[in-house]
């Protein structure tokens, strides 16, 4: 039978409330719900350019390519429908 092993340090890709808690390794302030990441092509990361919308609920999204976090700025908002 095989027994199943739960690692000690789970991948990033956990969704649980600890999420929420985890550093971004890059933070951007945004006017705007809806944005784009294409990655950061001067460091050599860049990716296909993804459009993420972020949530009212916890203020912010992060890219599933490159972990960038996008935080709404509320002071500034613009409506973009």
């Amino acid at each position: 039978m095989t027994e199943r092993v739960t690692p000690e340090n789970p991948l990033s890709t956990e969704q649980g409330p600890e999420a929420l808690r985890m550093p971004a390794p890059e933070e951007v302030k945004v006017t705007t719900w809806r944005v784009a990441c294409d990655g950061d092509d001067a460091a050599g990361l860049g990716h296909p350019r993804v459009w993420l919308k972020i949530s009212p609920d916890t203020g912010f999204v992060d890219c599933g390519y490159c972990d960038k976090r996008f935080v709404i700025d509320r002071d500034n908002l613009h409506d973009d429908h």
